[in-house]
């Protein structure tokens, strides 16, 4: 099992090294097969040493071999956080399409959100791989059908009414996430994952007005909050909804 949850992990950060390519040249409209990565400030062309998952970053300390330019570290950032993900789905989940399905889930909520953190956007081709995707999984892994259309009308619908209401204060990206995300995560999951996003919403939210660091009129994206919520709903909604009316009753 040990070792499962390992493999999980190496490949959780070489896929989320390619997911960094994705970050960043999607939203330009760059392809992400080429031009073949290269520093951004020499433009040198990295070689297999300078694109090994989480090892290059750590050994070149966050530079690039060439002109000695720092990285960010956003990009040693998810390619641990994708490692994580993944083997945290491990737990729950035993080897198959199901798990492969939500590999592929997971890097979809890693991009948008951090493309949204970048661009305060959401990707429409991402979203329409991850609506058939997410089909496929509801087939195999819910009680029906029925149940993933009930999370997409709930959770999309209850965020246009929002969009509507907020006049723009609530973006568009954001219910088509919403709708996306409820036919993965079917009506429950779906409840526990808006509670969830906008908890955190909230409280990130405050945090960054307290402290100065957004303005009251400086735009927050939603869609980390959206894709924070989606994956805890999906491997501990059942948790949280006992542990929720267990204070009830």
């Amino acid at each position: 099992m040990y070792l499962l949850f390992c493999l999980y992990f190496v490949l959780g950060i070489v896929i989320g090294s390619f997911l960094n390519v994705c970050i960043y040249r999607l939203p330009l409209g760059i392809s992400v097969v080429k031009p073949p990565s290269a520093c951004g400030s020499c433009g040198h062309r990295l070689g297999p040493l300078d694109m090994v998952p989480v090892l290059s970053y750590i050994f070149l300390r966050g530079r690039c071999r060439y002109c000695k330019a720092p990285y960010s570290p956003h990009y040693l950032l998810v390619e641990l956080l994708t490692g994580i993900l993944f083997a945290l789905c491990g737990l729950y989940y035993l080897p198959g399409l199901k798990i492969a399905l939500v590999f592929f889930f997971v890097a979809c909520l890693i991009v948008q959100a951090f493309i949204d953190l970048d661009h305060q956007i959401l990707l429409d081709e991402i979203l329409m791989l991850m609506l058939p995707t997410g089909i496929i999984y509801a087939y195999y892994a819910l009680p029906d059908m029925w149940d993933a259309l009930y999370g997409a009308l709930f959770a999309g619908g209850l965020m246009l009414l929002i969009f509507l209401l907020s006049r723009g204060g609530m973006g568009a990206g954001d219910v088509k996430l919403s709708f996306v995300l409820g036919v993965w995560l079917g009506l429950k999951a779906s409840i526990v994952c808006l509670m969830l996003a906008f908890i955190l919403g909230g409280v990130i939210g405050v945090l960054l007005l307290v402290t100065g660091i957004k303005q009251r009129k400086d735009p927050i994206p939603f869609g980390p909050f959206l894709c924070t919520g989606a994956y805890i709903a999906l491997l501990f909604s059942p948790y949280l909804i006992y542990f929720y009316w267990s204070l009830f009753v």
